[in-house]
């Protein structure tokens, strides 16, 4: 019988496969970086050409490392970045434009005109989808491709274009691509698009009309465990069940094995994801933060969760690295932090892209601040670090608002997990324990738990939860009134970062843009 089960794991910055075993442990792992496309000020692309070619690259060399066929297969699963949109003509195969991604702002000036620029006019949609009007979402991308794009709208009103989000899109070209490829999303995202109902899981007509989006773009919603299809890739993988489909961050969620309302996990990555589960119960939130679908597996209900959604933290290591060369390598700015006691007065605050959760304040800008001629390049590193940690605890204490939830530890997983400074200073800032697995590649086990779920290879939940081990825990060690003076600093410097994006900014932007 096959035991082993491949995870396609397709991330902002990379696409990787990972072969696990029927114990849950890693045998293969094969990934690929794509290209950051940056045309301007505020604008993120990726080539979707360039994902999937690189999906079938990873593929292949994860089989071949692990010495094993498609025979050896008992499923494959899918996580991916969300929210990211790609529009393509399913006649060809071809999209018609650039995937816009996720941390893409250039359809601020709709949003906008939606709300009104209120706080409620944000919110004016979140009964039906639990999101608040943001640039972070599918809905406006898709719009801006239709409108933007010469002959996209006139093809689409056709039925000629698909939409998807980028698991749609692997799936569509796995299953055949313009040969007969299935054209589906799982319900996690399909909640991240504004554009399905929570309670029906199913697109709303009404949002539809909204963004004037025709329904026949739009992919068949299934759940997040269960088989779709069979891939069709001669000489690589033709035949293998494909059984998992989960957003990234809901698929960390299942691969923490955090199931049940209360339980919860944070993923510290291109940017930090907290969700706690509500079980079966839609929780609205009153904090600001968003109400999303956690899985769906076969029949049962879905179950929902609360998260908590913040826009840049392990991208800002990359920031101090790539833009400001204060690192050669990501990883150093651990040791470059540790060379200083704490971070000599200063706060950074990386709202690049706007304020995520539980702000939701597009007119944020990246603030550095509490400088003087003490600090040197260690500070800001450790003031990197420690943003991190207090835009964690920014969410968490929304959780706390919204659920009267208390969590009494924090499950932890993602690349930044690995950085211990970071994850002390998490558990002080906090005042409870953090709790690292030993897998930390959660997001892609929780795509392989959902596919082996449908395919046999575990038999349910409680099965999944014996195979979680912690590999360390983080008690905290500040005081309570340090760690209260810290977080009260921190506040004061959000409040730097805040109403900075004006006409004034837009402007300069438009110029340097246009340069």
């Amino acid at each position: 019988m096959a035991d082993h089960v491949l995870a396609i794991d397709q991330g902002t910055t990379s696409t990787r496969a990972i072969v696990f075993n029927a114990g849950g442990a890693i045998v293969s792992v094969a990934q690929r970086e794509h290209e950051q496309i940056l045309p301007r000020a505020g604008w993120v692309e990726h080539d979707a050409v360039e994902i999937w070619t690189n999906t079938e690259w990873v593929i292949a060399s994860a089989l071949t490392q692990a010495k094993l066929g498609a025979g050896d297969l008992a499923g494959i699963g899918v996580t991916n970045q969300r929210e990211t949109a790609i529009v393509w003509d399913k006649r060809t195969g071809r999209p018609v434009h650039n995937a816009i991604v996720w941390q893409d702002t250039r359809t601020q000036p709709r949003i906008d005109e939606l709300s009104g620029g209120t706080r409620e006019g944000t919110f004016r949609f979140s009964e039906q989808t639990g999101l608040p009007l943001a640039t972070y979402f599918s809905a406006s991308k898709v719009a801006w491709i239709l409108e933007h794009t010469p002959g996209a709208r006139d093809a689409a009103e056709r039925g000629d274009l698909l939409f998807g989000t980028p698991d749609t899109w692997v799936i569509w070209n796995l299953t055949g691509g313009s040969r007969g490829g299935i054209h589906i999303t799982d319900v996690t995202n399909a909640s991240r698009t504004l554009l399905m109902d929570l309670q029906t899981l199913d697109w709303d007509d009404e949002l539809l009309g909204v963004w004037n989006i025709p329904r026949a773009m739009m992919p068949t919603i299934t759940s997040s465990s269960g088989v779709v299809g069979e891939t069709q890739l001669p000489g690589v993988a033709t035949g293998v069940p494909i059984a998992g489909i989960l957003g990234d961050q809901q698929a960390a969620t299942f691969g923490q094995a955090a199931f049940d309302a209360g339980e919860s996990k944070n993923t510290y990555g291109t940017g930090n994801f907290l969700l706690v589960g509500t079980g079966t119960e839609i929780v609205r939130s009153n904090s600001g933060l968003i109400t999303t679908v956690a899985y769906r597996c076969g029949d049962e209900p879905a179950h929902y969760a609360l998260e908590g959604s913040i826009a840049v933290t392990g991208s800002l290591v990359q920031w101090l690295r790539d833009n400001l060369g204060i690192i050669d390598r990501s990883e150093q700015v651990e040791s470059l932090a540790a060379t200083v006691a704490d971070n000599g007065g200063a706060y950074f605050v990386p709202a690049f892209s706007g304020l995520f959760a539980p702000y939701w304040r597009p007119d944020a800008r990246g603030a550095l601040v509490g400088l003087t001629r003490y600090v040197n390049k260690a500070h800001i590193a450790r003031a990197a670090l420690e943003s991190t940690a207090f835009q964690t605890r920014d969410v968490i204490e929304a959780v706390s608002s919204d659920a009267d939830l208390a969590l009494h530890e924090l499950r932890v997983d993602g690349g930044m997990t690995r950085n211990d400074t970071l994850m002390q200073f998490q558990a002080d800032i906090l005042g409870i324990p953090v709790v690292r697995p030993k897998v930390v590649e959660t997001t892609a086990l929780g795509a392989a738990y959902a596919a082996g779920l449908a395919t046999g290879v575990w038999r349910d939940r409680a099965e999944l939860r014996a195979h979680w081990q912690e590999d360390a825990r983080f008690e905290p060690r500040m005081s309570e009134d340090e760690r209260e003076r810290r977080y009260r600093q921190w506040q004061k410097a959000v409040t730097k970062s805040l109403d900075w994006v004006d006409d004034d900014a837009r402007e300069l932007m438009g110029t340097r843009a246009e340069d």
